[in-house]
């Protein structure tokens, strides 16, 4: 099912463990992958460097390595100008921050991949850069080959103003990072005006936010969730918040941006109504997302939310985790050279294969009885009529239709599965696996799954026998090779899934693992003058930027991650300085929170659990009676409140956790921030308390 280059090895790519990379070892191009050959060479050859930066589920960089970089004419001409570097931009995500950056300096203009980058050869600042460029002018682009000449023309004739442009592009990363305002008020301002800014970009037709092409943006989705519960019981909850995080998930999962057949969502969708996707499936979407699902389940209580939710986690556990136990990256976007030709279908051919009452059903929920709504006039399954309606039409029960639509929809995806699969990226990346980590996590505990925790505890075992070496991880595993290292996204976001993993199950190995991940990104990651952290570590190779960001974009800002990591186990293990850490992140990001909440909601939850702090609530008794009582709290959403249950059995427990001792039955001890209530004896005054004493958030 992987991708891989179909011509023999011509490059220096051979030996990449990325997919990505190999897919470029049979080009003619002379690349090399990012590292001290290639460097060297440029400087030594004084010659540009041509940076290409992609991942392999990406369309637009299958297209221009298709049109350019295997064509011979091209290549030549790469070859003779320039030193040519491809990055896998899911293992050196620093790398691509940079650039991205700068291309947006440069241009004035979005980034995104293929990211096409020129830099000089001493110290590697971008004087030239673009996206996708076509083989040949057209699109009101300039040709690959044309803008190669002119690049190479340019550096020669005008190195004084690239020199220039240079110290000012170097300016201006350097104001990327403000110092902080020690004296600032932290208080809820952001939170209320970032629910504001999400209100004014819903789109109330067709849920999500703004217009086409439209993305999940699951930080969205639990910022609205997270408003709404904390104004449950007043007077007047904010339902309409609420409304905004189920219209967008229903919208979504009734979409074609959800796979019908198999679970799993797609990257984004190309067109308003969620209906036709750009088709690449990414374990970083489909992490939060499932989280979100069972979340949902939990707080509404429809069923709907679970149903997708355990669609989605079988699909990861199906196809995308190793046996080893790791979880793989990405499914592509194209089988057989075409985009979405793995999921679309033809009318005669789904007629052919289910039973006339089975295709009666099938067509009307499933859209086949429309317009096609895929090129060369194919059908993206996209959900257009509910089963009420259709057993309604049929006059059938809803059961037995439900039941009918299953068994047709089993029968597609059985054929599906013998179709030419789309590439799969099996490189395990430990972010990645930390946010799919803690999806799991959540499922399991909100749906009550215990074979999902047993998933995650498989990728948690894996990283921590192969990936965590000398007290530090590497950002990347494939066939067999752990290396890079590791990212601030990397540690935090395994950090996060270690604590909702042991809200499932205890394991105080994990308890540990999470507080020696702590420990390691106070280390190395640090700014000690500012507070937060950098993206990349004190020792890391040194770069033209070294970047510190806490707005969110594809995924979690791992500062607002790191803020809510820090400030959760400091409660639980009673650690000042981890609350201190917490607070001067906070500190440090307040400057772009309050000036664009909505894109750093990561870090407005953390602002969140500051400012109203934690339930933490720890249960020890005998094994089996400590776990009931957990998972009768799992059955209520609250995003504030962690619940660890402990075997009074329990050893080896830190200071603050082994105070907390059991008694002659099973006790629950309730903590808010750092004050803990008497222990609670029964589990029905523990929900009591629970429910009813809830600690709301103070409203403004």
């Amino acid at each position: 099912m992987e991708k891989t280059a179909s011509a023999a090895p011509r490059n220096a790519l051979a030996s990449a463990t990325s997919p990505y990379l190999k897919q470029h070892a049979g080009n003619p191009v002379d690349w090399y992958p990012w590292g001290p050959e290639a460097l060297g060479r440029a400087r030594a050859e004084n010659k540009p460097i041509l940076l290409s930066i992609g991942y392999s589920a990406c369309h637009w960089c299958h297209v221009m390595a298709h049109e350019s970089f295997e064509d011979t004419e091209t290549a030549a001409l790469m070859n003779k100008l320039f030193v040519n570097i491809k990055v896998d931009r899911e293992e050196r995500p620093d790398l691509d921050r940079i650039y991205q950056i700068a291309h947006q300096m440069l241009s004035q203009r979005g980034g995104g991949w293929p990211l096409t980058m020129f830099l000089t050869p001493d110290d590697h600042t971008p004087f030239v850069g673009g996206t996708y460029f076509p083989r040949e002018a057209r699109y009101g682009l300039i040709g690959f080959k044309d803008l190669l000449v002119r690049v190479e023309e340019y550096f020669r004739a005008g190195l004084d103003e690239i020199r220039s442009r240079g110290d000012l592009l170097r300016e201006a990363f350097g104001s990327l990072n403000p110092p902080a305002d020690p004296a600032a008020a932290l208080d809820r301002e952001p939170i209320a005006e970032a629910r504001r800014q999400l209100a004014a970009s819903f789109d109330p037709q067709y849920g999500g936010f703004g217009s086409a092409p439209k993305f999940p943006h699951p930080t969205n989705i639990e910022r609205l969730l997270r408003d709404w519960r904390a104004s449950a019981l007043r007077p007047e909850p904010d339902l309409d918040a609420l409304y905004m995080a189920t219209r967008t998930l229903r919208s979504m999962a009734e979409g074609g941006l959800y796979d019908q057949l198999a679970g799993g969502f797609s990257r984004y969708s190309v067109d308003r109504w969620w209906m036709i996707p750009h088709f690449e499936k990414m374990l970083y979407d489909n992490g939060p997302l499932l989280a979100l699902y069972a979340q949902a389940a939990t707080a509404t209580g429809d069923a709907f939310y679970r149903s997708i939710a355990l669609e989605t986690a079988a699909w990861v556990m199906r196809d995308m985790q190793s046996p080893e136990g790791g979880y793989y990256s990405t499914l592509d976007a194209d089988s057989e050279g075409h985009e979405g030709k793995f999921y679309v279908w033809d009318r005669a051919e789904v007629e052919s294969m289910l039973s006339p009452a089975e295709n009666a059903l099938f067509a009307r929920r499933f859209g086949l009885d429309r317009e096609p709504n895929f090129e060369d006039r194919h059908w993206h399954l996209h959900i257009f009529e509910s089963i009420e309606t259709l057993a309604t039409g049929s006059g059938q029960p809803t059961g037995d239709v439900a039941r009918i639509l299953d068994g047709a929809r089993e029968k597609l995806r059985a054929v599906r599965e013998r179709r030419i699969w789309p590439g799969r990226d099996e490189k395990i990346l430990v972010g990645w696996n930390g946010l799919m980590v803690r999806g799991m996590a959540i499922a399991a505990r909100h749906l009550r799954r215990p074979g999902f925790a047993e998933s995650a505890t498989r990728a948690v075992d894996f990283i921590r026998e192969r990936m965590w070496i000398d007290g530090r991880l590497t950002a990347t595993y494939k066939d067999g090779k752990a290396h890079l290292a590791a990212y601030l996204d990397d540690y935090v976001f395994l950090a996060e899934a270690l604590l909702e993993l042991l809200q499932v199950r205890w394991r105080s190995a994990d308890l540990e693992f999470a507080r020696a991940l702590i420990d390691a990104v106070l280390a190395h990651f640090t700014d000690p003058g500012n507070g937060g952290f950098y993206f990349t570590a004190d020792d890391h190779e040194a770069l033209l930027h070294r970047s510190k960001t806490f707005g969110d974009d594809a995924t979690p800002a791992g500062n607002g991650v790191a803020a809510l990591v820090l400030n959760r186990l400091g409660l639980l293990l009673g650690e000042t300085r981890y609350l201190d850490a917490a607070e001067r992140t906070l500190r440090a990001g307040w400057a772009p929170l309050a000036k664009y909440p909505q894109a750093h909601t990561t870090l407005l939850n953390a602002l969140d659990e500051l400012l109203a702090p934690v339930e933490t609530v720890i249960v020890r008794g005998p094994a089996t009676e400590a776990t009931q009582w957990q998972a009768e709290l799992a059955a209520l959403y609250a995003p504030n409140r962690q619940v660890f249950a402990i075997a009074d059995d329990e050893t080896q427990l830190p200071a603050a956790l082994a105070e907390k001792k059991p008694g002659a039955g099973t006790l629950a001890y309730v903590c808010t921030g750092t004050t803990c209530d008497a222990p609670v004896a029964s589990l029905p005054a523990l929900v009591r308390r629970l429910r009813d004493g809830v600690k709301l958030r103070p409203a403004k």
